[in-house]
Formats: C-alpha cells, sequence, structure tokens
C-alpha cells in the first residue's frame, strides 16, 4: 500500500500568527470544569473583554457545551456590547477551555488558483494524562474541519499548539521539557519528533529550548517563554532577580536563543520581555508570563498582571509592532487557571 502524502509533499505549511486571519477559534470554560476553582464568576467578564477587542477586526468562533451555555454567552457577550454577528457558537463540547491546545491547527498552501488550507488533528492528552476526561477536547480539530469542509490529517502522536512556535518560513521553536516528556510520546526520539513537525507542519528548521517557567503544567510550553514577532525577531522572558526560581532556567534560555541562526544562517535578534514577579493564588505560584500575548489582525493582546512591567511589556511590544496595537488586558484572574489568552484561543487564516 503506498502511503498516503503528507502536508508538506503537498505544499503545507503553518502560518505565522501575523499573517491575516479569518477568524480566531475559543472554547469557553464550563462552571463546573476545573480549571477555575473557586473563581469562575470572573472568567467569563474577562472572556467577553477579550471578545470585545477582537471583534473589531475579525470575527469569533466559540466552542460551546450546549445551548444553555450558549444562551448565557450571549447575554454576557451583549453586555459587553459584542457584535453578535461576528460571534458564532458551536456546540463542540470540550471539557476545559484551552483551545490553543485542543483546537485545531490550521495549515496552508498558496497556488496560483488561491490559497488551500488544512487542519492538522495532533492527539491531545490533558498534558500528559494530568486530567481526564479529556476525549470531547480530543474531537474539536475533527468537528471544526467537518465544519469549514476542510482535509483534516491525523499525525496519531500527541502535540499540544501551545509548546510550538513558528515563525511562518519554515522555523519552529518548541522546549525539551515538553516535546520530550516521557507522559507524551515515550515511544519517539527527539529526531522522530522533528520528522512529525516537518511533514505537518513544514518545520524544516527545529530550535530546542530547555525548561518552562515554574507553575506552568503543562512541562514548559513554549508560549509562555518565547515568540516570534517576525520572521528573525524573538521575544523572550528574563527573570532580573537572581534568587527567583525562574532567574536560571530562563537564563539558559536566553542563552540558547542567543545562540541560534535562522534559515539564511544569520543570529536571530533577540528582545527582552520582564516578568511580572511572583504572581501566586491560595498560596500556590502561577505562570504568569508577558509572553502569552495573542496576536490578532491589528493588534496584540497582551496579559497584564497589576505590575509595574505591565507598562515596560507594553511598551517594549509596541515599538516591535508598528503595524498593530498592543493592547493590555488584565489576566490576574484567568491565569488562576494556569493559563491566558494566548492559551485560550487559537488563529484561523485567511
Amino acid at each position: 500500500m503506498t502511503p498516503l502524502p503528507v502536508p508538506i509533499e503537498l505544499g503545507y505549511r503553518m502560518p505565522a500568527e501575523w499573517e491575516l486571519h479569518a477568524a480566531t477559534w475559543l472554547t469557553w470554560p464550563r462552571p463546573d470544569g476545573i480549571s477555575f476553582p473557586d473563581g469562575y464568576e470572573a472568567i467569563p467578564e474577562v472572556y467577553a473583554r477579550f471578545i470585545h477587542r477582537l471583534t473589531l477586526h475579525e470575527s469569533v468562533h466559540i466552542n460551546v457545551w450546549d445551548s444553555d451555555m450558549a444562551e448565557s454567552i450571549r447575554a454576557v457577550l451583549r453586555r459587553h456590547h459584542v457584535p453578535m454577528e461576528l460571534v458564532h457558537l458551536h456546540e463542540f463540547p470540550s471539557y476545559e477551555p484551552w483551545c490553543r491546545d485542543h483546537g485545531p491547527i490550521f495549515i496552508v498552501r498558496d497556488s496560483p488558483a488561491g490559497r488551500d488550507r488544512a487542519v492538522v488533528d495532533w492527539d491531545y492528552n490533558a498534558w500528559g494524562g494530568k486530567y481526564p476526561p479529556y476525549e470531547l477536547d480530543d474531537a474539536v480539530p475533527q468537528q471544526v474541519a467537518h465544519y469549514r469542509g476542510l482535509p483534516l490529517f491525523s499525525p496519531g502522536i500527541v502535540l499540544e499548539g501551545g509548546s510550538i512556535e513558528v515563525n511562518g518560513t519554515g522555523t519552529l521553536l518548541t522546549t525539551e521539557a515538553c516535546l520530550l516528556n516521557p507522559n507524551r510520546n515515550p515511544h519517539l526520539t527527539r529526531h522522530q519528533i522533528e520528522r512529525y513537525l516537518h511533514d505537518f507542519l513544514g518545520a524544516t528548521q527545529i530550535l530546542w529550548l530547555g525548561e518552562g517557567i515554574v507553575g506552568d503544567d503543562t512541562d514548559g510550553h513554549i508560549d509562555d517563554l518565547a515568540r516570534f514577532l517576525n520572521p528573525t525577531t524573538i521575544a523572550t522572558v528574563v527573570e532580573e532577580d537572581p534568587s527567583d526560581e525562574n532567574y536560571g532556567l530562563l537564563q539558559d534560555n536566553l542563552e540558547r536563543l542567543r545562540g541560534m541562526k535562522d534559515a539564511n544562517g544569520h543570529p536571530f535578534r533577540i528582545v527582552e520581555l520582564p516578568t511580572p514577579g511572583v504572581v501566586e493564588r491560595d498560596g500556590q505560584r502561577l505562570p504568569a508570563s508577558y509572553a502569552n500575548f495573542y496576536i490578532a489582525n491589528r493588534q496584540v493582546i497582551l496579559p497584564t498582571f497589576r505590575h509595574p512591567n505591565d507598562r515596560i511589556a507594553q511598551e517594549r511590544l509596541q515599538r516591535e509592532f508598528s503595524d498593530r496595537e498592543v493592547v493590555p488586558i488584565d489576566s490576574t484572574d484567568l491565569i488562576w487557571g494556569l493559563g491566558s489568552f494566548h492559551c485560550i484561543s487559537q488563529q484561523e487564516p485567511a
């Protein structure tokens, strides 16, 4: 039997987040979910503020549990004056709201006839089986692909969207702590994992950082550490306090980044972002990071944490995004779920 062609053989690649979006996909959290213990009541308002900003320049699709949840969402969004004609609700139920990780990964290919799109459906196991059940979350990409009428590619290995970062021209950034963790794909070597990233996302160069920040239950997702700002520039989080638990591991990642080169053999330009210090709740350190921003059409949504470094992070990113407004939104309540705006969103390229 002849094996089916993989996406890269068909001309597909994963586009960068700053490329034009057709929409942003979200999954609305359940009141009885586990992500926001004793803190859910504040979360719908955070989502509403986020969605209000997104609808200034793109439509929003939201996965919901059922019709009752859909009605409650509409009520919240109307209170925030969200233009409901740009919001589309789908009964694609999911236990938890982290659409970056369980949602569809869109890939594209360009031809003289226009642009083709497809969906990659990686397996999802709730960050190494930490939070069962998760079979509904795992099914979301299939439902979205069917709804959009798009081809579906299923690699058959575990991978979350928050664990990878691409520059749209073949370079992919990830971490050893996550992708090499035995709770994901213990049967695969680094080389074999790199082959999957090449075949299904079009990654021709894969760069590895080390550890993730303290409090991150994903085992070190890249979107709390380092992000591409353009094909040759990377923003990375750096802790200035040597006594902080994050200091050493972030210094190690910084040194790795300084030694990396792009596909043309040139060093990347590195932009350092501060941390918001120690953000805690109920004695638990939370993975608060300015790197968890979301690049939307004509704007960048920046999580903030009621810390003086909020302004510094905003100013540094605004200097880099001359074509977009960097919009701060308070993420103090959202980070109680151990994720922020990048974690809850997934871009659909135009």
